[in-house]
């Protein structure tokens, strides 16, 4: 099977090397040149367990590659309109950029490079992002994912795997469409199975996606504002009083937003403190590298979010703010 993995950050180079390990047929787009050619050229270094394995992949910039796809699919209509028919298959793309990515030039990007029949695995974190782009990309089968996989890019071409985990994914919510009717379901599933990928088809994917939402609101903005690891959080004499407080005002905005809560979600909130205890959380690594955060997907959308269903959110508003002010 054919995948095209966009993005070759931590969790792209993750996925696009343990695929490929498992026989998919696998291409990488990146956003610049050099990577792409050396990605080509060496393919990537999949480090873990200790020892390092070099794993051969397709390589592209996004941008040539949008741009061979509206050339082949000018051709193609014009074939088409002359024999009545399309002879393009169908392809699985994972998305595996980062929201702040998510700007007009890639969305016209994917816009080239997408075609109805194709389908396409969202891997972002926070909320926004998948009615942008459905709205962007019509026609296509839009999923939504959420993955524990623990990923830390140390080069152009490597990636270290730092912790096994799951990925949880179904059809994105409101989508057209349902996973039964998707002809590259299949292939998809075996891929992942042969690749080793512990992954499941959820029919609760929008509970996921909020689950995940309600860490990342936590952990992120505050180690990012403290400039300390996730271990170090609960141990703050002042982290752990606004952690409380920033998770029950999320929690809150989350269930008037149907989330089905269960009770044990800050016992789980400090089990990750806990288990990713010398992490340093991308929100922070962000901020220290001088990069755009997540924040405005994060604690920005929970703000909006709360806003729609008439909750307070002082607290995400405050966190969103000051975040924007250290970038």
């Amino acid at each position: 099977m054919k995948i095209e993995i966009i993005g070759a950050g931590a969790v792209g180079l993750l996925h696009g090397a343990r695929l490929a390990l498992g026989g998919a047929q696998v291409r990488m787009l990146t956003r610049g040149k050099e990577q792409a050619e050396l990605l080509a050229r060496e393919g990537i270094r999949l480090s873990r367990g200790g020892e390092a394995v070099d794993v051969a992949v397709e390589a592209s910039t996004l941008q040539d590659a949008a741009t061979a796809e509206a050339e082949a699919s000018a051709l193609q209509d014009a074939a088409k309109a002359e024999a009545g028919r399309n002879e393009r298959e169908g392809r699985w793309h994972v998305l595996a950029v980062k929201q702040t990515a998510l700007g007009p030039d890639l969305l016209r990007q994917l816009a080239a490079l997408l075609r109805p029949g194709d389908s396409l695995l969202c891997l972002q974190n926070g909320i926004g992002h998948l009615e942008q782009l459905a709205r962007t990309l019509p026609g296509i089968r839009l999923y939504a994912g959420v993955t524990s996989e623990g990923a830390l890019r140390v080069g152009a071409r490597e990636v270290v795997h730092a912790g096994a985990g799951e990925l949880h994914y179904g059809p994105a919510p409101g989508a057209d469409g349902s996973a039964s009717a998707d002809p590259l379901l299949a292939g998809w599933r075996q891929a992942l199975q042969r690749a080793g990928i512990a992954a499941f088809l959820s029919n609760d994917v929008e509970d996921r996606i909020y689950r995940k939402l309600l860490l990342n609101a936590v952990i992120n903005p505050l180690t990012a504002l403290l400039d300390v690891p996730n271990g170090r959080l609960p141990e703050h004499p002042q982290g752990i009083r606004l952690m409380k407080a920033l998770h029950e005002e999320s929690l809150s905005i989350l269930v008037s937003a149907g989330f089905a809560a269960t009770g044990e979600e800050w016992e789980r909130l400090l089990d990750v403190c806990r288990r990713t205890a010398a992490n340093t959380s991308s929100m922070l690594a962000d901020v220290r590298a001088g990069r755009p955060t997540e924040i405005a997907s994060i604690n920005g959308e929970l703000a909006r979010l709360a806003a729609r269903h008439g909750v307070p959110a002082p607290l995400n508003e405050a966190a969103a703010a000051l975040v924007h002010a250290l970038e």
